[in-house]
């Protein structure tokens, strides 16, 4: 079993207790003393940096919350003069104001180490050849896996989104052995390899480590059969750094968040009460080394769980689950609470392509649920009867995972637009506010 730094990722649970609660104390102490927004959080809690020993007190800190960074924008949560910082990276902004994050050197440098533990975690050497097509930018996806390729001596080839029968051309030319981006651009390579008259075998291809937007199991089993890969998941945000606060191994059961820099916690989240490992909530991270932008206890939104169950590689970092949606992000249609994961999940069971699109309206008081799916190539012939019996069946599984019943519309091959970044996969039309 290889590792990119294994006296951390295997240590005892003792040192890594004994890391953690050493590196907040510090962290507090620093954002106290640096960050005036969060030392009015944390006076008018009540609390001071006396009051945090270790990670036993993490809960009598404040939350962060998105909506924070916002009002802080932009230098109000700068945790070091801005002289030290050397770069940023910026959310999307599509809610709102741009969420922007600082880093100093030494950020990146420990940035470029989670990642480059993330490609080792896929199995991935210096011998191996990396091609990076996430957005390179203020996007952290293509900076993030660029920095952890070259911190591991991979040689990158940085190529971004985008010209997929080039980025193609390039994994044979080249014989790119990893592919980094997001999991709806590896489906979309993975056709496009298929429609060029290619097979997995025409590629060199072995790993990819996938992230920046929700995927089921369906979704990696459909990749790595139309890629001929191992798929791996990645996760990270903006506002911590980018990817490579978590990322799986081999076992593929989850994945280990780099504990030696960030703490994850999971919490209710309508009462913000700590949930035991185990439970279902909301994931909420603090990070222990950030100089330039240092949150502590951010609310991600995303719902996961958390277990440290022994895992084969022999890491000693807490798991994390898949996401298994949003909090924020949830849908509630005509009064149920759907993910858009789980609309995928039926259509890859049901034999259909994962590119779809979830519509939804209001007529009058009521709401309208519509589902746009792609038809694979081989379905096209179906009789017109055939495609209303289908989208019958279709609309049947739905209400069985759901709880609600969609229209169902299956639309020809290619007349959903495709994404080479983060797939939009639902439009809602509704005036909720």
């Amino acid at each position: 079993m290889n590792y990119y730094q294994k006296e951390i990722e295997c240590a005892s649970l003792d040192t890594l207790k004994a890391l953690q609660d050493e590196r907040l104390v510090k962290q507090v102490n620093r954002v106290y003393n640096n960050v005036g927004y969060y030392r009015n959080l944390m006076q008018k809690a009540g609390v001071t940096p006396d009051d945090i020993k270790g990670t036993k007190d993490l809960y009598k800190l404040p939350f962060l919350s998105k909506a924070d960074l916002r009002d802080a924008y932009p230098y109000g949560l700068l945790g070091t003069p801005l002289s030290e910082c050397v770069r940023i990276h910026s959310t999307s902004g599509t809610t709102g104001k741009r969420v922007v994050a600082f880093y100093t050197q030494h950020d990146l440098d420990l940035w470029d180490d989670c990642c480059a533990r993330a490609i080792v975690g896929a199995g991935g050497s210096r011998e191996d050849i990396c091609q990076v097509c996430y957005g390179y930018g203020l996007f952290t996806g293509g900076m993030g896996l660029n920095g952890g390729s070259h911190k591991l001596g991979c040689l990158t080839l940085p190529m971004s989104s985008g010209n997929t029968e080039r980025q193609i051309q390039f994994m044979q030319d080249l014989k790119s052995t990893i592919l980094g981006c997001t999991p709806s651009y590896a489906a979309y390579i993975g056709e496009t390899l298929h429609e060029m008259g290619l097979t997995p075998d025409d590629i060199s291809l072995k790993a990819g480590i996938f992230g920046a937007e929700p995927w089921t199991e369906e979704m990696r089993h459909q990749i790595e059969e139309l890629l001929g890969i191992k798929a791996y998941d990645i996760y990270g945000l903006t506002e911590l750094s980018g990817p490579g606060v978590s990322f799986e191994c081999c076992e593929q059961s989850g994945m280990h968040v780099n504990e030696d820099h960030f703490i994850p916690e999971i919490i209710n989240p309508e009462t913000g009460e700590v949930l035991p490992e185990g439970e279902v909530g909301e994931l909420v991270f603090t990070s222990i080394t950030k100089e330039a932008f240092p949150l502590l206890r951010y609310r991600t939104r995303d719902l996961c769980v958390l277990h440290r169950e022994k895992c084969s590689c022999g890491r000693t970092f807490i798991k994390m689950s898949k996401p298994k949606g949003r909090s924020d992000d949830m849908l509630i249609i005509k009064g149920v609470n759907v993910f858009p994961s789980q609309v995928e999940a039926v259509l890859i069971e049901q034999g259909y392509s994962s590119n779809y699109r979830i519509e939804i309206g209001r007529e009058g008081n009521m709401d309208t649920f519509d589902v746009l799916v792609e038809l694979n190539s081989s379905q096209v012939s179906d009789t017109v009867k055939g495609i209303k019996d289908s989208e019958k069946a279709l609309a049947g599984a739905m209400k069985t995972m759901l709880g609600v019943v969609p229209k169902i519309h299956l639309v020809a091959p290619k007349s959903i637009e495709r994404s080479e970044g983060k797939a939009v996969r639902v439009i809602d039309k509704r005036k909720l506010h």
